[in-house]
């Protein structure tokens, strides 16, 4: 399994592979243009005739010349029609790893959300608004947090919201740690409640999670 794994490894086209093939057939191109220069040149093409009308070689040609020039030619269009079948492999082999990747990251990254939130406590309250320079947004609260800790309050001794209500009232001036859920994510913060500009000691408003 293993030694398959790495044959694998060493057989995957990368970006660099392609990018090689694609110049190799540009300097092809470039090498048939050479050569049907040449034969423009001397006015015969591939296909012209070499030989004068009484079947002897015309003397103002350098048939040496054309004749290699028509054989390169002939090798070269093979050579670049072989090559373009191998760009061709080459980038379908690429688009299929790029798209075996990308699915492979998309499933790694589902599975990871999956057992995070399968490893989450219930949340048992959810903050519904947060007035700006208040003791809950300077604590770095937002509007639709899920509660899953307020100090001692947790899900599974959460019964009401006079719960949070008392652990406020005997925590003035005090640091709370306060764990919520937020996209998905456990985001643990401290919150101290206090006197400010606002009524309360919060200025935020949380309902109950009914689950």
């Amino acid at each position: 399994m293993k030694m398959t794994e790495e044959n694998q490894e060493k057989s995957k086209v990368t970006v660099e592979d392609v990018q090689k093939l694609i110049k190799k057939k540009d300097e092809i191109e470039e090498q048939i243009k050479a050569y049907y220069d040449v034969l423009e040149d001397a006015g015969v093409g591939m296909e012209g005739p070499l030989v004068d009308v009484e079947g002897y070689p015309r003397a103002d040609l350098d048939l040496y010349q054309i004749r290699t020039a028509r054989h390169s030619i002939s090798c070269l269009q093979n050579d670049h029609k072989a090559l373009m079948l191998e760009i061709e492999a080459a980038l379908h082999q690429l688009h299929a790893h790029e798209r075996a990747k990308r699915e492979r990251d998309q499933q790694e990254a589902h599975e990871e959300a999956m057992e995070q939130e399968e490893t989450l406590p219930s949340a048992f309250a959810r903050v519904d608004h947060v007035t700006a320079g208040s003791p809950a947004s300077q604590a770095g609260l937002r509007v639709g947090d899920e509660i899953i800790q307020f100090g001692s309050v947790n899900p599974g001794n959460f019964q009401n919201l006079q719960n949070i209500a008392s652990v406020v009232q005997h925590s003035e001036g005090k640091s709370l740690s306060v764990g919520v859920v937020r996209n998905g994510q456990r985001v643990q913060m401290s919150l101290v409640p206090q006197r400010w500009a606002g009524r309360g000691l919060l200025g935020c408003n949380i309902q109950p999670l009914h689950r």
